[in-house]
């Protein structure tokens, strides 16, 4: 008997251990917060997703003179949206290359900060079978990743311009994201968030928008990095993902609820520990946690979803822009969020 209510009260331990880490990951019952934010330009993102992939193909670091073009166009872009735009130079072995950095809002205060990243992957190791050096088969288009981001930011921008945030904001196109450079102290956002440590300026947040276009609804479209995950979630992959480390459960939250109360789009969350769950620092969210900022990933998942991730055939004609759409719209009245 007794070894029997031994057995019981452990299965009741592990029963509630199990709930405990269900809620601290997963985030269940979360109520939206319903909102009405404008609408997002489907078209306009198109325009833009287009303009990146193709007029200014490849956008990878070792070419710097078109990611010179590209921060060109976007400083551009931020200006007409109504912006205080200035420009952090990243120097990276005596090259120069650039972060974009759109103002919002009042100076003082806790800052908001949204980021996505405007290079784009090359594996220069391969023989690309062209005399330039480089062809889709080296050097992808970056449609999803990341072009979308950062049309997204541009909308977002534009959205902004026409409202009046009462909270500062920072809206930043960073340089040098993807390899060699990646998850190293060289991205353009470490050198964004090592800037704000230095000025000892206080983060409310910081978002990182990362691939946030590529949307089905088709069983089995959704992966994960663990077995049995999607029973938690979906295996369609027709939800936008807020990730975060354990630390900012919290913000994750509220995140969440407002995303989710934006648009009909699903929103699903995740706080895991990196070590356990591949993917949750992958991206610019990750040099924030590094200067001690509270910082989140906003995205379709990556490779958990998209077959093109990283390849030749990530091109702008095969992404959702209306669930892009709603997308920036959730990021919007998060950024116009009380």
């Amino acid at each position: 008997m007794k070894r029997l209510r031994r057995w019981g009260w452990t299965a009741v331990a592990v029963a509630m251990v199990a709930a405990l880490a269900l809620f601290a990951v997963v985030q269940p019952g979360v109520s939206p917060r319903p909102s009405t934010p404008p609408a997002a330009d489907a078209q306009r993102l198109r325009d833009d997703v287009k303009r990146l992939s193709v007029d200014f193909y490849p956008r990878s670091y070792d070419q710097p003179e078109q990611l010179d073009r590209v921060a060109a166009w976007l400083r551009g872009e931020f200006e007409r949206a109504g912006a205080r735009v200035s420009e952090q130079p990243v120097v990276v072995e005596g090259q120069t290359y650039r972060n974009v950095i759109a103002r919002f809002g009042p100076e003082q205060g806790p800052l908001r900060v949204i980021g996505a990243h405007y290079d784009s992957f090359a594996d220069t190791g391969l023989d690309s079978g062209d005399e330039r050096g480089y062809s889709p088969r080296t050097h992808t288009p970056g449609a999803d990743d990341n072009a979308s981001g950062v049309a997204g930011l541009l909308e977002l921008a534009r959205m902004l311009g026409r409202a009046k945030p009462q909270h500062p904001l920072e809206l930043v196109a960073y340089t040098l994201e993807e390899p060699p450079h990646f998850r190293s102290e060289h991205m353009g956002s470490a050198w964004h968030a090592r800037a704000l440590h230095a000025q000892g300026r206080e983060v409310e947040y910081m978002l990182s928008l990362e691939m946030i276009g590529r949307f089905s609804d088709r069983r089995g479209s959704q992966r994960y990095p663990l077995p049995g995950m999607y029973r938690l979630y979906s295996d369609r992959g027709d939800f936008v993902a807020v990730v975060g480390r354990l630390g900012d459960f919290g913000l994750t939250r509220r995140i969440k609820a407002t995303m989710a109360g934006a648009t009909p789009l699903p929103v699903h969350s995740i706080n895991a520990p990196p070590l356990l769950v591949q993917g949750v620092d992958f991206s610019d969210h990750l040099s924030y946690w590094r200067e001690g900022y509270p910082a989140l990933m906003i995205g379709d998942t990556a490779f958990l979803r998209s077959p093109r991730y990283h390849q030749a055939g990530d091109t702008y004609d095969t992404l959702d822009y209306p669930r892009m759409a709603q997308v920036v719209q959730g990021v919007y009245a998060v950024a116009t969020a009380p």
